[in-house]
């Protein structure tokens, strides 16, 4: 039988959706495959497969996790498929409190499938729940965060949900890397983020991340708002059919760049002169841009992203947040919404109180990697409790 990968999933979540689909061996052979990864277990023991944990165990193996998420949409998930709140709604847009953190308060649509569902069933709900429970024996979870930024949840995993599964915030990893080396040649985009620098310009940088597709009418939302906005900005476009926009690339010249190729995102960030990003809230862009203490007007798509949101406007109030033209938090976004908010972030009172905050988050960051700092501690604390289990 061959199985076609559906279309309407990112490029790198196709064939995963096929190990989830009814009636399929994939999920059972993807269990029986454990096998073959033994000898290489035995290298490299921090795994991120659930159902390694039996074999890191039967080897001795103190096994730990990396989680891409913060702590704070770990906490909130778990808590979430704990105590169901969400099972009184009656709309994916009714609001509910998140148990234990009154301040909390999302919708359904905040969340994804099965987590959005409090009685999902099926493969690929089993197949969650399995991942979790697995990695609920494993003996930590890696995060890439600090403590200063959500201590809160921190340490509401380690002494309520996670006993003997510490989170180990050691991050943020973007400042752990070292210098890099300085090209002989400029790439174009930093050439022209030089230029707005020296024309005394403020640009927005805008970038959705490599998994989420957007259509061509959103296309042209964000095209259309950015350019009633009169805001410099550097768009980096990785969606198919972006040559539908190629006027749109004409008319913006003189103070918008349009990149289609990868880009340094931190070196971006980092830029004097980009003040703004509008991001689809992965984590890893979140956590460099507080790095870089540059506001964020969120725009989540998928995974946990909408909760990062929430995160970034209502928990650290380091960002604003772009809204569905039908007020919710999913659906298509219209340019009046883009012009708005682009204008706030960048020009408005709105936009200097995030700014302020974030560049307080920013210094936090800074301090926590260096020697001393509670992620340095953190990770000496952990170096120290692996050498025990060995």
């Amino acid at each position: 039988m061959v199985l076609k990968a559906p279309t309407n999933y990112p490029p790198c979540l196709s064939l995963f959706h096929l190990l989830l689909q009814p009636n399929s061996c994939n999920l059972t052979s993807t269990k029986r495959s454990r096998v073959f990864f033994h000898v290489s277990l035995a290298w490299f023991p921090m795994v991120s497969f659930g159902w390694t944990q039996s074999t890191a165990s039967r080897l001795g193996i103190p096994r730990l996790i990396f989680y891409g998420m913060n702590n704070y949409a770990t906490t909130i998930s778990t808590v979430i498929g704990r105590d169901r709140p969400h099972a009184k709604v009656d709309s994916y847009d009714e609001l509910f409190t998140v148990p234990c953190f009154p301040s909390i308060q999302l919708t359904k649509n905040d969340l994804e499938y099965p987590f959005n569902d409090p009685y999902a069933t099926g493969p690929q709900a089993e197949f969650i729940l399995d991942l979790i429970e697995t990695n609920m024996q494993s003996k930590g979870i890696l995060v890439n965060s600090f403590y200063e930024l959500e201590a809160k949840f921190i340490n509401y995993w380690n002494n309520e949900i996670g006993i003997g599964v510490k989170a180990w915030s050691v991050g943020p990893l973007c400042l752990a890397e070292p210098p890099k080396a300085q090209a002989t040649e400029k790439p174009s985009w930093a050439q022209w983020l030089d230029e707005c620098l020296t024309r005394g310009r403020s640009v927005m940088y805008v970038a959705f991340g490599s998994q989420a597709e957007i259509t061509l009418e959103q296309l042209q939302e964000i095209a259309n708002g950015l350019e009633r906005s009169n805001v410099s900005f550097l768009w980096v476009v990785r969606s198919m059919g972006f040559e539908v926009l190629d006027r749109f690339e004409e008319r913006v010249k003189d103070r918008g760049l349009i990149v289609r190729d990868w880009v340094d995102q931190v070196e971006i960030l980092r830029h004097e002169c980009v003040n703004g990003f509008m991001s689809h809230c992965g984590w890893n862009s979140v956590i460099e841009s507080i790095c870089e203490s540059v506001p964020i007007l969120a725009w989540p798509m998928m995974a946990e992203q909408h909760l990062n949101a929430k995160m970034v406007v209502e928990e650290l109030g380091v960002g604003l947040r772009v809204l569905a033209i039908n007020g919710s938090v999913r659906g298509f976004v219209s340019s009046e919404c883009i012009e708005s908010m682009v204008k706030e972030l960048m020009e408005g009172e709105k936009g200097k109180e995030v700014r302020k905050k974030v560049k307080e988050l920013g210094e936090l960051a800074r301090k926590a990697v260096v020697e001393g700092g509670s992620s340095w501690r953190t990770l000496d604390e952990l170096l120290e409790e692996v050498y025990t289990m060995l």
